[in-house]
């Protein structure tokens, strides 16, 4: 009779951060590109970076909202060690309102689609 498989460990759920900030009077595109320059790299090049959406509020233009899904906390930790967020957290200083950001960090629990 073979041996029995032993159960693997559970695999812990993708975490999700939700940040919302305010860009600084008349630094939108400013915001807008950088940002794109660092979703675009952590997208391609961090296998743990499942996506990364910006999403601009509806009744005030400098308010946006930030999705990243990465495959757990170490693809995060790792995404805010590489280069291209180091580079955008120091643009991000130049354009964001200070003390606008406001980031929350969970288990992504349904994803559909």
């Amino acid at each position: 009779m073979p041996a029995p498989v032993p159960d693997s460990a559970p695999v812990p759920p993708p975490v999700a951060l939700v940040i919302s900030l305010r860009v600084l009077p008349g630094r939108r595109e400013a915001f807008l590109s950088g940002i794109s320059r660092n979703a675009a790299a952590a997208v391609r090049d961090e296998p743990g970076c499942l996506r990364f959406d910006v999403v601009e509020d509806g009744a005030d233009p400098d308010v946006f909202r930030v999705y990243e899904v990465f495959a757990d906390r170490e693809a995060l930790l790792a995404h805010r060690g590489t280069a291209h967020f180091l580079a955008w957290q120091k643009e991000k200083a130049e354009v964001v309102v200070p003390g606008s950001q406001v980031d929350h960090l969970g288990s992504l629990v349904v994803s559909e689609g």
